[in-house]
Order: structure tokens, then sequence, then C-alpha cells
């Protein structure tokens, strides 16, 4: 199976977005398999979706996908669909902390040359201020470095635990856990 054409390429930019789509409104992953499921056997509306699940298989005659293997695509599609709008966001941020930093270094150059040249303390004090703001948007500024502390700055008391009580706290913070 060779790379998709542009419009199947399409096809599954579309599904992706409707079954992020359905997921946000709440829809189980079994229902938004089966809606986008391409083989009308398997699709809870009783047609083929372009590009649906199991697109191959239904183009070979072949019986549908399983539940489990639709979950598996919708649930895989939810995720490369969101990896993929992170990445956008990524470079989309990019672009405006670039931006940012232009419109920085110009306010900088105005606000440096009245500080230099008529040695203007409130010019000084926005120089200042424009550094600072280009160093956070950066990253330039070194971390804060932060020591936890018990009661009255001394030691934080470890208490020991069971494996019981360990076990009951990472079900409650992981539920995929076992």
């Amino acid at each position: 199976m060779g790379r998709p054409d542009k419009a199947a390429r399409a096809a599954i930019a579309r599904r992706r977005s409707d079954a992020i789509d359905l997921r946000l409104a709440g829809v189980d992953w079994l229902t938004i398999a089966r809606k986008l499921a391409a083989d009308p056997a398997a699709n809870s509306d009783g047609m083929a979706y372009p590009q649906g699940y199991g697109i191959e298989r239904y183009r070979k005659n072949q019986a549908p996908p399983t539940d489990e293997a639709l979950i598996h695509a919708a649930c895989r599609d939810v995720r490369t669909a969101l990896a993929d709008r992170r990445a956008e966001l990524n470079d989309d941020v990019d672009e405006l902390r670039a931006l940012e930093a232009d419109r920085l270094d110009r306010l900088f150059f105005v606000a440096y040359k009245k500080a230099v040249r008529d040695q203007d303390l409130a010019a000084i004090d926005r120089t200042l201020r424009i550094m600072e703001r280009r160093a956070r948007l950066l990253g330039l500024d070194m971390p804060v470095r932060t020591e936890l502390s018990g009661p009255d700055g001394g030691a934080v008391q470890i208490e020991s635990v069971t494996t019981d009580e360990l076990d009951a706290l990472i079900a409650l913070t992981d539920p995929d856990a076992k």
C-alpha cells in the first residue's frame, strides 16, 4: 500500500477531524469507530464512509474489521490528529515568538538610543524592561533554583507507606495502571 493520493489524504484528514469532533462531544470509542467505518455493514449509519476504517478490507470484499480493530483505529486517528495539531501550534508559537522578538528589538533600539544619547533615566528604565521581557520571551534567564523544606525550614518528613497504599494512590492518578 503506497502513499495515498491528494484526495485520499484529504478524506483521511476529514475522518480524523470527524473523530476528534465526536470524541470532544463525549461519544465513546466504539460509536466513533462504527460511524467512521468504511464498510456499510459495520457503519452505524449503514453507509460507506470515504476512507473510513477498514477501507482496504471493504475494497477487497472481505469481512469488516472487528470492533476491537475499529476502536484501535479510531484511537490511533485521534492521537495522530492531536499530535499534528500540537505540531502546527508549536510552529505558530515559534513564528509568534520570532515576531515578538523583532518588535522588542525595534522598541529596544529606540529606547536605547534615547537612554545613551540623552542619558534619560526613564529611557534607561524602559530599555531594561524591554531587555527583561526579551530575555523571558526567549528563555535567556537562568532558572530560579527552589528548595523544598519542611515546617520552619526544617527537613521534609518522609513517611513510610505500604505497597497497598501506593497501589491505591497510583490507581487514583492513573486509571490505566493495573
